[in-house]
């Protein structure tokens, strides 16, 4: 990891460590949970077909009687994945194992939002983000049977790594399923569905697809990679928390 992909990471995690005391400051804050897709841009999409999937987060604090929120979001994506199964060694070829191969994205940003302080059904917003995006692919064995717990894992191996500043904006529609304001519920202001793009402009970094490690016969391994920018557009939808602590 470069020094200015460093930097960021390290200003994203000292803010966390301070969200704490913003929290125990504040009137009024937001999380949320969503179903996030990625959808590569520019010379990533000329490499990377695939359409990531995963999962993303968020919290904002509302400062009071203003537009603005400050708070961080992450997002994980697993934009490929293969599994083989291959024989536990040339002694044991008649024991199989499956091995799964995945290139996985986690994106870390600080999150500016302006959002409208007049408490409605609908509330749109807009989004600016500062921070990283993050590629590594990894090869993980596990056995094939069922062996009677949860986790048939047996090894798993970081191929490549790479990070990335990533950058942009964004925005969406908060639509309220619950006014926590019309109810005895202490604390939950509101239930909304929340639907949102974000446009990520991201740094050179190096990374894999999927078929891009090739095994030969004799047993040695051939690594393929790929660098370019990794701009990439995102889309969520998910379920947000408006929240007064006092």
């Amino acid at each position: 990891m470069r020094l200015a992909e460093k930097s960021c990471v390290a200003a994203i995690c000292l803010f966390l460590l301070f969200c704490p005391v913003l929290l125990q400051a504040q009137s009024l804050f937001d999380f949320g949970i969503n179903l996030a897709l990625g959808f590569p841009q520019g010379e990533l999409k000329d490499n990377v077909d695939n359409i990531g999937i995963g999962a993303s987060g968020f919290f904002l604090y509302n400062f009071p009687q203003s537009p603005f929120s400050i708070g961080g979001t992450v997002t994980y994506q697993m934009y490929g994945s293969e599994t083989e199964k291959r024989p536990w060694s040339t002694t044991i070829p008649n024991v199989y194992l499956d091995v799964t191969t995945s290139n996985n994205l986690l994106l870390g940003h600080i999150l500016l939002r302006v959002q409208s302080t007049r408490q409605s059904a609908v509330c749109p917003y807009v989004d600016g983000l500062f921070g990283f995006g993050y590629f590594w692919t990894e090869t993980k064995v596990e056995s094939e049977a069922y062996t009677g717990d949860d986790d048939n894992e047996i090894a798993r191996s970081v191929q490549m790594d790479d990070a990335a500043l990533s950058y942009g904006f964004g925005g969406g529609l908060m639509i309220r399923v619950f006014d926590g304001t019309r109810s005895d519920e202490k604390g939950l202001e509101g239930v909304y569905i929340d639907l949102g793009v974000r446009y990520l402009k991201g740094g050179e970094a190096t990374y894999m697809r999927e078929g891009d490690i090739e095994t030969n016969d004799n047993g040695s391994v051939i690594y393929h990679s790929h660098k370019s920018h990794t701009d990439i557009l995102t889309a969520h939808i998910g379920v947000s928390f408006k929240i007064s602590p006092n």
